[in-house]
């Protein structure tokens, strides 16, 4: 154990440092948290790497498309369908169900395009360039 009135095992406090609660943030570097306080997207496209909210609903769709797809004996059983008219059903929806995944992730891929191009536009405004000594940051 020291006996130096400094040393954080002595039990001193050294003169100017506060011995309250650090306060911490949880936000990435240079990034500032979200407006609403969650953290969580809204669908702006600020959250930087997780999809959009568009992204989301279009996938929760296709989800629930499956669900009907899958409830398709239940209304067989229940005399609300026939045969025939379950193999329709069945056909359209997994035909809506698959161009729904592909718009959700066509729509997250665009989402994560823009954010990257975002991202190299304004490393490339800032202070690097070209320089009689050739390029560098």
């Amino acid at each position: 154990m020291s006996t130096h009135p400094d040393h954080p095992l002595s039990g001193g406090t050294p003169a100017g440092v506060s011995t309250g609660p650090v306060p911490v943030t949880l936000s990435a570097p240079g990034r500032a948290p979200s407006e609403s306080g969650t953290g969580t997207d809204t669908g702006t496209g600020t959250d930087g790497g997780g999809p959009p909210l568009r992204s989301k609903v279009t996938a929760t769709l296709a989800v629930l498309a499956c669900a009907a797809c899958c409830a398709l004996p239940l209304l067989i059983g229940a005399g609300l369908l026939t045969g025939a008219g379950a193999a329709l059903a069945e056909q359209t929806l997994l035909a809506v169900a698959a161009l729904l995944i592909a718009a959700a992730a066509g729509m997250w891929w665009l989402h994560r395009r823009r954010a990257s191009r975002a991202v190299h536009t304004t490393a490339a405004a800032g202070s690097c360039g070209c320089g009689g000594n050739g390029c560098g940051c």
